[in-house]
């Protein structure tokens, strides 16, 4: 039986998809699976570089927008992987400090990763559950 899917790929006021992935895809009707979402600043259209909790805040913002595109929102999501290009204590402590503030109570499953990113030093994914 084929898998009942809607593909995002074009988010009001979210970042473009660069390539040839979707921002998110709804799957039966039940999951939205947010690709890496990178710091894009909407007011400039570019990646912006600058502190760890500055590009935080953009990755979730970008998130923010995939997940209402899709009727969803940070209390939906059942599970989350950060990348940190630098995975440092510091590094670390500053991405968090702003992750706890976007997801407060409904912390999901995460994973945080030290990884090899171009351009930019924090990307994050997630899968938000849509029936909650």
């Amino acid at each position: 039986m084929p898998v009942m899917k809607k593909q995002l790929r074009d988010v009001p006021g979210g970042p473009p998809a660069l390539g040839p992935y979707s921002l998110g895809v709804v799957a039966e009707g039940r999951f939205v699976f947010v690709s890496g979402m990178t710091p894009w600043d909407p007011t400039t259209g570019k990646i912006e570089r600058g502190s760890i909790a500055r590009q935080t805040e953009l990755v979730l913002e970008n998130i923010k927008k995939v997940l209402s595109a899709a009727g969803a929102g940070f209390e939906n999501v059942v599970s989350s992987r950060v990348y940190l290009s630098d995975l440092t204590l510091e590094n670390f402590k500053e991405m968090n400090g702003v992750y706890a503030r976007y997801f407060g109570e409904s912390a999901p499953a995460r994973a945080t990763i030290g990884a090899q990113l171009l351009g930019f030093d924090v990307e994050i994914e997630c899968v938000a559950n849509l029936l909650d």
